[in-house]
């Protein structure tokens, strides 16, 4: 029968002690990079598997960290947040962590009941993937475990965030609007559904007020209501030349919205999305958009959890991430 390889067993290798190579494995503090590295190559030379069902017996933790997102974020195959989960995944496991995703609903939100991992004690700590609704957070806020919010956040709390620099990025997107001639520029998006969404408005405005550009209400359509289910769009008798949607997605379905009504893009009018996902290159004609860096949010977010767990009083702060503009064929130039 194969022997299972212990930490002693690369202690005795590297000729260290099991205390270094636990820091080691564990990217704990008090070990160089240099050392680290060695380490974990050795370690994968002779095979060894940490047991975590021991090892959190024994530290009295579950190696697991929590993810909850909402239903509505997940109602399609093609989510950004699925990706976004699979960027959390990829960074727990440098940590011998694993991540468990429990989908909320919308009867669950407003019920106030808990995800089931947090009443079984079967998490560490928590990810908030995507906003909901505050009653819900005011709820696992008292649960005394370490909560990061990813993707949004909520002035009613003052809780830690990674967010992307959503204002900014629908700032520099609108101003690439202006430069190629456009003065008549409308929104797509429900300001009121979440705060990325409601940023990305501001970000908008922003460009508008700075250029004497007038922000006509007409030209603000919503995508979504107040539960996040996407709507039809209910189109202006006059339509401007540019339009700023919140996301992806949505832009993807608009520009075939348009194409239904005879309107073309970016010949009858210019389109831009926000998010840089799939839907940015499957669509006709591809989308300009900015790229949010999810590799960089999710790295972040992991990384501060686990601050959290070792501190209780650790503060990350809202962790704003920037990210950049993707030129394709949505856009046409009136210059």
């Amino acid at each position: 029968m194969k022997k299972n390889i212990t930490m002693s067993d690369i202690a005795e290798r590297l000729n260290i002690s099991t205390v270094t190579v636990s820091k080691a494995l564990s990217n704990k503090d008090g070990v160089s990079e240099s050392l680290r590295e060695e380490i974990k190559k050795v370690a994968d030379e002779m095979g060894y598997r940490c047991n975590i069902a021991a090892k959190g017996m024994k530290e009295g933790c579950t190696y697991n960290i929590g993810v909850i997102t909402a239903e509505r974020y997940m109602m399609s195959g093609n989510s950004f947040y699925w990706m976004m989960y699979q960027k959390i995944i990829q960074n727990l496991s440098l940590y011998n962590y694993y991540a468990i995703l429990e989908i909320i609903s919308k009867e669950t939100e407003l019920e106030n009941e808990l995800p089931n991992m947090v009443q079984d004690r079967r998490i560490d700590a928590l990810i908030v993937l995507g906003q909901v609704r505050e009653n819900y957070i005011d709820l696992i806020s008292e649960q005394n475990i370490p909560i990061i919010f990813l993707d949004f956040y909520d002035r009613h709390f003052d809780m830690d965030a990674v967010i992307g620099d959503n204002m900014y990025g629908a700032y520099i997107i609108t101003n690439y609007l202006v430069s190629k001639g456009h003065k008549e520029i409308g929104y797509i998006g429900n300001i009121y559904a979440t705060s990325s969404i409601l940023d990305r408005y501001l970000g908008y405005s922003k460009t508008l007020i700075e250029h004497r550009i007038p922000i006509r209400q007409e030209w603000t359509i919503s995508d979504r209501d107040s539960d996040g289910v996407f709507c039809e769009f209910d189109l202006p008798d006059k339509l401007p030349t540019a339009f700023v949607c919140n996301c992806d997605e949505v832009a993807y379905h608009f520009i075939q919205y348009l194409n239904k009504k005879g309107i073309r893009v970016p010949e009858d009018v210019s389109v831009v999305g926000f998010d840089d996902y799939l839907y940015a290159t499957i669509s006709s004609p591809q989308i300009t958009t900015i790229q949010v860096d999810v590799e960089n949010m999710a790295k972040e977010a992991v990384e501060g959890i686990f601050k959290k767990i070792e501190d209780s009083n650790y503060k990350l702060g809202r962790k704003v991430i920037t990210g950049k503009i993707i030129l394709r064929e949505s856009v046409r130039s009136l210059c």
